[in-house]
């Protein structure tokens, strides 16, 4: 911990590093302060009580909304679209040659693939933000009206655009990832309202009574601290697969010989499951649970209750399990490694160059993943579990949060340190 805050100090002292990091804070002011900004044509009040029907799932979209979807705000659907459409951009990617060549021709083609997913951005946004107003019901005032419609959706719209379009002035222009802080800066500023639930638990007796609930209270924060050191140990834990370079003479001199190693990181894909996995749980209960809000039919009074099931914490821990493997696997190719170790005179001590090679590296990377994803899933449903098995109502310590919060804040201060590293090198190299 000393360490991070020397670092941080540190790159303080660096004018550019201050300068970016005081561009990060501005953008990430402009973004909490848009989240007070009231779309028009609502009723704040009867869109609080509606969302209020909408039980846990909800609330967990207002913990990452920051607290703009319960107050009916421009950013009250945060930037999902823009992660869904990431998502079915990928997905394509696999799936499209065309676009798998557009990702291979470099800089050039990830801009074009980075447009179509703006693009995508703007087309989900809207169609979101229809299904909401579908769903507003009483909240509109003065009734539904094309008048009303074109407002309060291209509003929404707009205001998921805008994030977008800030998130990646973040990433371009300031430190780390941009839609990631956007989304660790919406959960960072639930932490009071999350002690707050924590407290009213306490008092309304869910915790247990007297010494009891104080026990509770205890027992919930050393969780949470465990949460937050595994989380740490995880996300830094790798596999190192040794390499040994072959000796060769060129003229006179020897070249190779040397020893290193493959560094395989337990869990390869970071936060981005998590994200990936609740995105796609919400869209689509987000539109039902407000079509359905005040709806008897039984298969809507399931969806809007489902969050609350372990079935939803099953499907959701399934998702990010794959999406753990589907990440990592655009991330890391076996087969490139081997072909680039093999041009390099590089081979791994016990196995054949080529595809023994690759097959090895896939066995282990296969394995060292199935760790990360079980992982992440028990993450993900360990908060469901504490309110399935207690009275505990509140999301803002839940793994999937703290997970978010963990690796987002993990990988900006990598991203300085880096950034810290490459200008020393310069300042040598001048």
């Amino acid at each position: 911990m000393g360490g991070m805050f020397e670092m941080l100090k540190n790159a303080w002292r660096i004018p550019d590093m201050r300068k970016k990091i005081l561009i990060t804070i501005c953008l990430l002011l402009v973004y909490r302060m848009g989240s007070f900004i009231p779309v028009p044509g609502l009723d704040p009040a009867e869109f609080e009580a509606l969302v209020e029907t909408g039980g846990s799932l909800f609330g967990f979209i207002d913990i990452i909304t920051g607290g703009a979807f319960k107050l009916a705000t421009i950013f009250a659907m945060s930037i999902t679209p823009y992660i869904n459409a990431s998502i079915i951009m990928q997905l394509l990617t696999v799936a499209i040659p065309k676009l798998e060549q557009l990702v291979k021709e470099g800089e050039e083609g990830r801009k074009i693939i980075a447009q179509l997913t703006r693009y995508g951005t703007v087309i989900l946004g809207f169609l979101q933000a229809v299904g909401l107003y579908f769903g507003l019901g009483s909240s509109i005032v003065g009734g539904r009206s094309i008048l009303s419609f074109v407002t309060i959706t291209l509003s929404f719209t707009a205001g998921t655009a805008f994030l977008m379009w800030l998130g990646e002035q973040i990433t371009e222009y300031g430190i780390g990832n941009g839609i990631s802080l956007i989304i660790f800066a919406g959960i960072v500023s639930r932490g009071p309202s999350g002690a707050l639930a924590l407290y009213e638990n306490y008092r309304l007796g869910n915790l247990g009574e007297g010494i009891i609930g104080i026990i509770a209270i205890i027992l919930i924060l050393v969780l949470f601290v465990a949460i937050i050191a595994a989380v740490v140990w995880v996300q830094q834990a790798e596999r190192r697969i040794p390499v040994q370079y072959a000796k060769r003479v060129v003229g006179r001199k020897m070249y190779g010989g040397q020893s290193t190693h493959i560094p395989i990181k337990v869990n390869l894909a970071g936060v981005m499951p998590i994200i990936f996995a609740m995105s796609i749980m919400m869209f689509p209960s987000t539109i039902i649970g407000f079509f359905g809000a005040n709806s008897e039919n039984k298969i809507v009074k399931f969806f809007i209750n489902w969050p609350q099931k372990l079935s939803f914490a099953i499907v959701a821990a399934l998702l990010v399990i794959f999406f753990t493997f589907f990440y990592t696997m655009i991330q890391f190719n076996p087969i490139e490694i081997a072909n680039n170790l093999k041009k390099n005179g590089g081979f791994i001590p016990g196995i054949r160059p080529g595809k023994p090679t690759s097959d090895y590296i896939t066995k282990v990377l296969n394995r060292v993943t199935w760790f990360g994803a079980i992982f992440l899933a028990m993450i993900q449903v360990l908060p469901s579990f504490l309110g399935y098995f207690t009275k505990i109502q509140g999301v803002w310590f839940a793994g999937s949060s703290v997970l978010i919060l963990v690796n987002v804040a993990l990988e900006t201060i990598k991203e300085m340190e880096s950034q810290m590293i490459m200008r020393h090198y310069k300042g040598f190299l001048e």
